[in-house]
């Protein structure tokens, strides 16, 4: 005869399935990041023009945080990728696991604490070019999870970079190089501009790689 559960034990069972736990290594980053040779080659492909149609940006053309798969969204995506120990609940919330910002170096353990950042913000690319796409394009790149455009961060580290280039806001000096090597690969899969400053301080960030 098998015996009735306790009460207790029953509830925790039936709440620890709907849990699901990520597992990843320590400070896990995003894919597709070029060697810093082959982000110089590609740096020097990218039309140099001057920033255009700024103020015509509008951050709603950019859908993101879209569902990708099940009740997950991109950001909930990116913190399970690049989390350590990530549990998440039945509606793919992070509840608990940690998280290592490379801009700053710090660790977080509440996911509330971190932002989702775009490598290349939605307001650079505007300028760069993405005024031209159609909103499904936007929307691609604004949930691109196969390169390194989005990035788990510190959330007032995410909000003093804004939407700079590399010219006026860079991370610690640690991360630079991959930094620059991250966003010129942005820049040139999705076909983007670069203007002369931002150019010039790529170039200064990966010969120091």
């Amino acid at each position: 005869m098998h015996r009735a559960l306790p009460a207790a034990l029953g509830f925790a069972c039936a709440a620890a399935l709907t849990l699901t736990v990520t597992t990843q290594p320590a400070a896990a980053i995003p894919p597709n990041i070029p060697s810093a040779a082959t982000a110089s080659s590609r740096l020097a492909t990218l039309p140099v023009t001057a920033e255009s149609h700024g103020s015509t940006y509008d951050r709603d053309l950019f859908p993101h945080w879209i569902t990708v798969s099940g009740t997950c969204n991109t950001r909930e995506e990116v913190l399970k990728r690049d989390g350590t120990n990530v549990v998440t609940d039945s509606s793919c919330a992070a509840v608990s696991g940690s998280w290592f910002s490379p801009y700053d170096g710090a660790t977080w353990t509440a996911a509330s604490d971190v932002d989702i950042d775009h490598m290349v913000p939605l307001a650079e690319a505007w300028a760069s070019g993405a005024w031209s796409w159609t909103t499904s394009r936007r929307q691609q790149f604004a949930n691109d999870l196969g390169g390194p455009q989005l990035w788990a961060v510190t959330d007032n580290v995410n909000q003093s970079k804004s939407d700079q280039d590399p010219a006026e806001w860079q991370p610690r000096s640690a991360e630079r190089c991959r930094y620059a090597r991250a966003w010129t690969q942005v820049k040139w899969y999705w076909g983007l501009s670069v203007d002369s400053s931002e150019k010039a301080a790529l170039t200064s960030m990966l010969s120091s790689c």
